[in-house]
This record gives structure tokens, sequence and C-alpha cells, in this order.
């Protein structure tokens, strides 16, 4: 190596790393739970032990990116922070893509669902039943749950 010279600075990959954290985070318990206190509840998760957890669970993966502004615990409140972090509503989906599917009818009522789309098909969410991450497809098979937003952020590789 000449005298003056250091070595180069290794460039980071943001978007393939986002993605492999998208992929190592099924099954893991790390979403489930997020305490808050109230005065007229007192304490209690905020998450139900995983069964509204889809929302903290994108956002989380997002901040740790630089992707959005925080962390959030309702799809209206990422949705807005992904809008104002400059992601853009696309009509077909590309991996990396955040999608928000149809209200579902529930036992407490009817609720919206936030995850990520990993390609061929195949999208990244958290499980009601499983109560953790877990990998789907898209629509849910039988289910055919439909996508009702796809959002993308096109400025990956660079500085977040």
């Amino acid at each position: 190596m000449p005298k003056n010279s250091s070595p180069q600075k290794p460039q980071r990959l943001y978007f393939k790393s986002y993605i492999q954290a998208i992929r190592n985070s099924v099954g893991s318990n790390l979403f489930r739970n997020f305490y808050v206190h109230t005065s007229d509840k007192g304490e209690f998760d905020a998450l139900s032990d995983g069964d509204n957890s889809c929302a903290f669970y994108v956002s989380s993966i997002l901040t740790i990116f630089k992707k959005i502004n925080g962390v959030h615990g309702t799809i209206v409140r990422t949705v807005e922070d992904l809008r104002a972090s400059g992601w853009q509503e696309v009509q077909d989906p590309k991996a990396g893509d955040v999608l928000v599917w149809e209200k579902e009818k529930f036992d407490d009522g009817w609720h919206e669902h936030i995850g990520f789309y990993i390609g061929e098909g195949r999208a990244i969410s958290t499980s009601i039943k499983e109560k953790t991450p877990i990998e789907h497809d898209m629509n849910f098979g039988e289910t055919n749950r439909r996508v009702e937003q796809i959002f993308r952020s096109t400025n990956w590789d660079d500085k977040p």
C-alpha cells in the first residue's frame, strides 16, 4: 500500500442488510410485548402478548434502518410516518416494500395488518396465532386477504 493512502472505507449495504434483518426476524419474540401505563388501566402490555404487534414490528425494523422517525403501536401512525419519511405508494410490490392489508373481522372488531414484502409472492408479518413474525403468502393463501397499500423507499444504499 502506498505510504499516504488509507484503506477504502467499506460501503454499507443498507437494503441488503434490511432484507436480511426481516428474514432473520421470523420466529423472534422480540416484537411481542411493549408495556405502557395509563391512569385508568395502570400498567399493561399494549401489544397483548403479540396479538396486536404488527405495527410495532414493522416500525421497529424501519427505525433500526432510519427509514422512519420512530416506533409506533398503530398502523395509522406507522403509515403517517412512512409518508412523512418519503415512502411512496406504488402499485406492484418489490422486495423490501411495506404492505398494508385490508381490514378483517376478529372477535374484538375489525383490524388492518401491516408487514413486509420479500419477493416471489411472499411476505413476512406478525401472526396472531404464532405471536411472532412468520413468512407467508402475500395474500394469506386461501384467505386471500387483499393488499390495500404498498409503500416503497427509493434511497437505500446511500447514507440513511
